[in-house]
Formats: structure tokens, sequence, C-alpha cells
């Protein structure tokens, strides 16, 4: 499977992985791109419009206070300080960032490298030092402090790939890892994992009741699916909007895991 810069055209992707390199290290992508910089172009370039933007306006892109309907594209950055906000991917995925986090369009996947955004549909997401490969689900990603990477994964699956500066890791050294719905991994900064854990009702009830559900107005793509899934599977649990489905005492429905 292809990483984040091996799908990507190197002058394209360049800034992305640079900006969160410093040294020498910096110098060497952006002369590998140099090198790319007549070839043509193969690779689509990512690209997200503005649909919504919660408390307040500080949300932005490349430094500059973004607005609704406003499109950014690869290598564009978008920030976000105490605002949060909905964004559109063409892909057709929608991602919802939550404040104070940090993201940077590419090609192949995005590059998150503070804070949270959960993700409904084809989307795939990258940190530095993992690559989360979908096909369309509905999961959360979180960059923390430590530089460690969370991923809850509420709907569907997601292939996580170990990356080294940006680059898978040889075949055999570290595999992927196969996250299914109801599961939440953690990933040290090296995208070693940590622990592999089931979702229970009250981590489902968190994210849902979290900022980022609670006050959005624009839908979610996969909303339709997440809503299935946790008929079925989470009962007790109501997605935010909707009824809640009891659960039924002394009996278990059938899980994924």
């Amino acid at each position: 499977m292809a990483s984040c810069l091996t799908s990507t055209p190197p002058k394209r992707f360049a800034p992305l992985l640079a900006a969160t390199l410093t040294g020498p290290a910096a110098v060497t992508v952006m002369a590998v791109a140099a090198l790319f910089a007549t070839a043509p172009a193969a690779w689509a370039t990512e690209a997200a419009t503005v649909q919504e933007i919660l408390d307040g306006r500080e949300f932005y892109i490349d430094d500059r206070e973004a607005r609704v309907k406003q499109r950014a594209t690869a290598p564009d950055e978008i920030r976000t300080r105490r605002s949060r906000g909905q964004i559109r991917f063409d892909s057709g995925a929608a991602g919802r960032v939550n404040s104070n986090s940090q993201l940077r369009l590419g090609s192949g996947c995005f590059l998150l490298s503070k804070g949270q955004i959960l993700v409904s549909g084809p989307q795939s997401g990258c940190t530095r030092s993992a690559r989360m490969s979908v096909r369309g689900t509905n999961y959360l990603l979180e960059v923390k402090e430590d530089d460690s990477t969370e991923l809850s994964v509420l709907e569907g699956s997601v292939e996580v790939e170990p990356l080294r500066d940006g680059e898978p890791v040889p075949d055999g050294q570290a595999p992927p890892t196969r996250v299914e719905a109801g599961q939440r991994v953690r990933l040290s900064p090296a995208g070693v994992v940590l622990t592999l854990l089931k979702l229970s009702s009250g981590d489902y009830s968190g994210i849902l009741g979290g900022p980022l559900f609670e006050g959005f107005r624009e839908p979610l793509p996969g909303m339709g699916s997440l809503e299935s899934y946790i008929r079925r599977y989470v009962p007790g649990v109501g997605l935010p909007g909707l009824p809640v489905t009891p659960s039924i005492p002394g009996f278990s429905l059938p899980r994924f895991f």
C-alpha cells in the first residue's frame, strides 16, 4: 500500500512533509521535489471547501481567517484556535475539525499534526508516523501533545500503516494494523501500536455528545451508516437528534471483533 509520500507527487507533498521536519531532512525533501518539478501531473491534489464554522471566527486557511464556502487546496494548512468547523473534501467525505487543531492538505491523505478531526466518508488521513487508509467510514483521529496518535473507528474499518519520515516501513518490520468498527488504537510517536481496545458504550456517548457533534448543522455523508451500526451494535446510545434505541436485557448482539 502506498504511503502519503509515495502516493503524492514530491513537488506537492514536499511542503507538507518539510513543514514537519527541520534542518538537513527538510532540505533533502525539497531537493528531491526539485527533480520532479517538470514531471507531468499524474496525481490528484486534495482540495476542501469550508461548510460550517462554529464558536467564533478563529478558523484559518494559511493563517488567514476563513469563511464559509472558501476552498483550500494542497498544500494549504487549516488551523483552528477556539473555533470548530466542518470541511468537505473533494473525495465526498466531510471532516469536522476540533478547536486547537492543525492539518495540511496533500495528495492521497491530509496530514494532521495537532488536535482532532472526525472524518465521515472515503478520506484517508496521515500523521507523521502513520497513514490511515479507508474506503468509506466514520473515524476520529487525534494527535496528542506528546505526538502520540489515537484512532477511534466508529463505523467501518481503517488500515493503519506505519510510516517513517513519510515513507512505508520496510516489509516485515511493522505490518499494517486493521482497526475495525468499535475499536480504538493508540500509536507511539514512532508509529508503534501501544494499545488496541474496544470502544465502550460510554466511549460512544462521549464522542457523540462531544464537540465534534454538538452544535453542527451540516450533515455527515456517512451518518446513515453510523446510525445503522450504532442501532445494531451499541444499543442504548443515540446519535444527536435521534431517539435512543433501548438495550435488551440478557441479549447480546453479535460484533465484528
